[in-house]
């Protein structure tokens, strides 16, 4: 039998790259099957190498949430490459892409950008530890905040996908300063800080989880992870690397009415180019070099392609009702997914915050790690390959956020919600 060109190309990239994969969840270790190379997208379709359709519900996990090719991005893209793509030197447009971040998040006073999302956790992380003098940190089990060392413990994404809670490599010595409380009970936050009084140096938390699957917080959490840091001198960094421009216009921080004193971006500020950014007080940021003592650098933050196609998305976004049409989109489509599924009585759970979804198979409630893993992931791999047939695509693992784009239709969520009964009613 003849091969795809989806599954030529992935024997050859096994070759040459770990797993033929540059990301580890991109393999479909968790679902199975061959992945499909992916040649081109436009709006929300994309097309693989061997000519299949897609609506498109990943968006490059996340940063896309105008869809594929905006005639807006490419065009200045095209206009930004004709001069130059990057210089390791200040360019003027690197100014007006954090004016526009610090006018949306009044929590950052100032900001730096950087070149991918763990970056900017590992970065905001340092300098907290650096504001406060203590080594200390808290995250939450599941959530992800990229791979640096001192957070891939308990993680979220592809770790969690590929049973790596904590990866090796990583010292135990370096290990022990990061603990690891469960989303949603702040008991086991005040409980490190009794056991480690003026130890803390940060929490760092995703407001809305999206690596564990997505998992809103629960009334009063997030205002508790706020006092409790307030309380004992720590600081607070959301994670908003996904949710920052996705949920709202100022962020999770804006929809729940809580500040951070540091936060992380990525994703959507890029406009779908590789990008990160953390910024927050100014007397914390004033710690950064050359202002201070905080050493980080990076050779290609702020290149102009990537901060022009930030600006340019960033600018789409504020246009009146941008963000009302993504609620309306998203919850059309959850409401149809609920129905299908009940439809054949097939256990689940969808957990939706703004244009970021996820179909749990499982009763639910989901609310924490717990809860997401004893989701049925062996049947989430027989519906991801059923909507994958139906020429849906959503993430290849049951623990990930599925995204909702302004160039989704109400055509594609009403298809969409027929392709995934048609995929449900095969499974029983």
């Amino acid at each position: 039998m003849q091969l795809s060109k989806s599954e030529a190309l992935f024997a050859e990239a096994q070759k040459y790259i770990p797993g033929g994969v540059n990301s580890p969840v991109r393999s479909f270790k968790s679902v199975g099957g061959t992945p499909p190379f992916i040649a081109r997208g436009q709006g929300s379709r994309i097309w693989d190498v061997d000519g299949n359709e897609y609506i498109d519900y990943l968006g490059s996990w996340g940063p896309l949430v105008l869809g594929h090719s905006h005639p807006a991005v490419v065009e200045v893209l095209k206009k930004t490459a004709e001069s130059g793509t990057s210089f390791g030197a200040p360019v003027e447009q690197e100014v007006e892409l954090a004016k526009i971040i610090c006018g949306a998040l009044p929590s950052v006073e100032s900001v730096r950008l950087v070149s991918s999302g763990t970056e900017a956790c590992m970065s905001a992380i340092r300098l907290a530890r650096a504001f406060t003098g203590r080594d200390k940190i808290i995250k939450f089990a599941g959530c992800y905040h990229g791979h640096a060392d001192g957070l891939l413990v308990k993680a979220g994404s592809g770790a969690l996908t590929h049973g790596i809670p904590t990866s090796a490599g990583v010292p135990a010595s370096y290990a022990s300063e990061t603990l690891v409380a469960e989303f949603n009970d702040i008991g086991s936050v005040e409980r490190f800080f009794e056991a480690n009084p003026g130890g803390i140096a940060a929490i760092i938390i995703e407001p809305v989880a999206g690596n564990m699957g997505v998992v809103p917080p629960a009334a009063g959490f997030l205002e508790s992870v706020r006092k409790i840091t307030q309380d004992n001198g720590a600081l607070l960094i959301f994670d908003e690397v996904i949710t920052g421009f996705r949920v709202g216009p100022n962020g999770a921080q804006g929809l729940y009415g809580i500040t951070p004193d540091i936060t992380t971006l990525g994703k959507i500020i890029g406009g779908g180019l590789p990008v990160g950014a953390y910024g927050g007080r100014k007397d914390i940021m004033e710690m950064v070099a050359p202002l201070g003592a905080m050493y980080q650098a990076g050779t290609l933050s702020g290149n102009p392609l990537a901060v022009n196609a930030g600006i340019t998305t960033l600018k789409e976004l504020q246009k009146t009702g941008t963000y009302e049409r993504l609620e309306t989109l998203a919850q059309r489509l959850t409401d149809g997914l609920t129905k299908a599924f009940q439809a054949v009585e097939m256990p689940s759970t969808i957990n939706r915050v703004g244009s970021m979804f996820t179909g749990f198979f499982n009763a639910g409630p989901v609310a924490g790690l717990a809860d997401a893993e004893g989701s049925d992931t062996e049947m989430y791999g027989r519906y991801f390959h059923a909507m994958q047939e139906q020429g849906v695509y959503i993430a290849p693992s049951q623990f990930e956020a599925g995204f909702v784009s302004t160039a989704h239709t109400e055509a594609d969520i009403d298809a969409t919600i027929a392709k995934a009964g048609a995929a449900l009613s095969t499974l029983r």
